[in-house]
């Protein structure tokens, strides 16, 4: 009998490190996913980069669902794959640009405010009440994304202004995985979200286009794969354990999003832009702790006002 609760530690400690291991290669695929779109973007159209990366991405995912018979694209919730995949298609669409414009550091930091949005979107959309901590981890987090951007003493140009609504559609898609991760695979989720955002991304790039050269090609193909393998390694990371217990590996993308910025481009992050995303990066890590620490009491109790 001494040996089950032996055995139960061993197993979550198991699944905790398969957690982080999936968490840690899909933001290392993220961040060489988004140094290769601003290489890219140098030469091409970001909207006609964002479709490629659908298409590529599809056929990277090919194998599984020939493997799978198909079986995955079963499900009851088209509606929300199909709300999914247009607001994730119109974020990558402003996302992409956004890397075009500024540096990568910048673009990463920036996109750590998603689940600020998230937890703004509960209170407003879902009427999810909010406690003093909470508040003011989100006002912290803005003060994050003032440090960046410093209205006042720097120009706030077009490309944060993309980044911010990327991240506020970004938000969105979030809160739609957690309620299709319910019922639904990692594949099956990250299938239809590029079934409906290729038709999306075709038709915005078509006054862009220009036929990729054979390098362009490769790397296009590189972005697609990197993406899928990013989108289900990412979704499959969440399902094996609590948000709040891998959330603090997503710093990681700040680190590779830098040493990539410099390797690739030559881009060193300003003092501001590793401090405004730290202070992002701490506020969302609190929130996620707290909703982690509310849902388990949830578990004993009936729930209580956040």
């Amino acid at each position: 009998m001494s040996d089950i609760p032996f055995a139960m530690n061993q197993s979550s400690r198991m699944l905790l490190l398969k957690a982080m291991g999936l968490m840690l290669i899909a933001t290392l695929c993220f961040s060489c996913m988004h140094a290769t779109v601003a290489k890219l973007t140098q030469e091409l159209h970001p909207f006609q980069v964002a479709f490629f990366r659908n298409v590529f991405g599809l056929l990277a995912l090919m194998p599984l669902l020939i493997r799978s018979r198909f079986t995955a694209l079963r499900t009851k919730k088209i509606g929300l794959h199909a709300l999914r995949g247009v607001v994730n298609g119109c974020s990558m669409l402003l996302f992409f640009t956004s890397l075009s414009m500024i540096p990568l550091a910048e673009v990463t930091a920036l996109s750590y405010a998603a689940p600020l949005f998230v937890t703004i979107g509960a209170v407003v959309v879902l009427g999810e009440r909010i406690r003093a901590r909470r508040i003011a981890a989100l006002l912290i987090g803005i003060l994050g994304m003032l440090v960046i951007l410093r209205p006042g003493f720097a120009e706030i140009g077009l490309g944060q202004m993309l980044i911010l609504g990327a991240t506020v559609l970004w938000a969105i898609s979030m809160i739609d995985i957690k309620i299709l991760a319910r019922t639904d695979s990692s594949l099956t989720i990250s299938t239809y979200m590029l079934v409906f955002a290729i038709p999306i991304s075709f038709g915005v790039s078509l006054p862009f286009w220009q036929m990729p050269n054979a390098p362009q090609f490769m790397l296009l193909l590189l972005l697609g794969v990197l993406g899928s393998i990013g989108q289900v390694l990412f979704t499959e990371a969440f399902r094996h354990t609590d948000t709040g217990v891998i959330m603090p590996l997503e710093f990681t993308k700040l680190i590779f999003a830098a040493i990539l910025g410099f390797m690739i481009f030559g881009q060193v992050p300003d003092f501001y832009t590793w401090l405004g995303g730290s202070i992002i990066f701490a506020s969302t890590c609190y929130i996620a702790f707290r909703e982690h620490k509310l849902s388990k009491a949830g578990d004993l109790a009936e729930p209580a006002i956040k």
